[in-house]
């Protein structure tokens, strides 16, 4: 009996890896998007934002990976002992958002987004693409991405609520951004505007709505 269920387990950890991989893109496609309305991005993705502008030369994914590789080191250095070798996939599939999320820009690199309503609708739209990816990593089941994965390491290992740990990163990772953009821009703030509140309101939100489409529960 156990052969018989080893070709289906194998056939269902290919399938989650699929998932996994396509939200990773679908997810990265939806940051360039965001990214292109030039009005903010969500707040995870913030200081890799602030530092491409700071930056041009090194693109937005290239500082996703960097920002990524923190955060795995910060789950380490939280975790210590009882830090899993498994987590460590996280630095592949960072590479792998990073790239995409580049060919994403590349991709929108042909759009012209001049007008404000338009650079606003790439936000909201952005915003939709990038909760698709999150609900279809969630799916997959497989590993989480840096962000939510440093969150929770938080919350193992001082016992807090999920929920309450996601919003001081998420303040904290938008306050670090903005403290940047004033260091590098003279007190101005850059790349932190009003798109990078909307995609923290509405991701979460159009996220719980895919995954009751997916059927499937958090």
């Amino acid at each position: 009996m156990k052969r018989l269920h080893e070709p289906q387990s194998n056939e269902r950890k290919i399938i989650d890896y699929f998932f996994l991989v396509l939200g990773l893109f679908i997810s990265g496609v939806g940051v360039a998007i965001t990214k292109k309305g030039e009005l903010g991005v969500s707040p995870v993705s913030s200081v890799a934002n602030i530092m491409s502008i700071y930056v041009p030369s090194v693109t937005l994914g290239s500082w996703r990976i960097l920002w990524n590789c923190v955060l795995i080191l910060g789950q380490f250095a939280v975790l210590g002992k009882i830090f899993r070798l498994f987590q460590l996939l996280q630095v592949p599939l960072s590479f792998l958002f990073g790239f995409f999320t580049d060919f994403g820009s590349w991709l929108m690199s042909h759009v012209e987004c001049s007008h404000y309503a338009f650079r606003l609708g790439c936000v909201f739209a952005g915003t939709m693409v990038l909760a698709f990816g999150i609900a279809m990593t969630v799916t997959a089941n497989v590993i989480m991405n840096s962000g939510e994965a440093f969150v929770k390491a938080i919350t193992d290992r001082f016992k807090k609520e999920f929920g309450t740990i996601k919003i001081i990163f998420d303040v904290s990772c938008v306050t670090i951004s903005i403290i940047l953009s004033m260091i590098f821009f003279d007190g101005k703030i850059c790349g932190t505007r009003e798109g990078t509140i909307i995609a923290a309101i509405f991701t979460g939100l159009c996220v719980k709505v895919f995954m009751k489409l997916l059927k499937l529960k958090k």
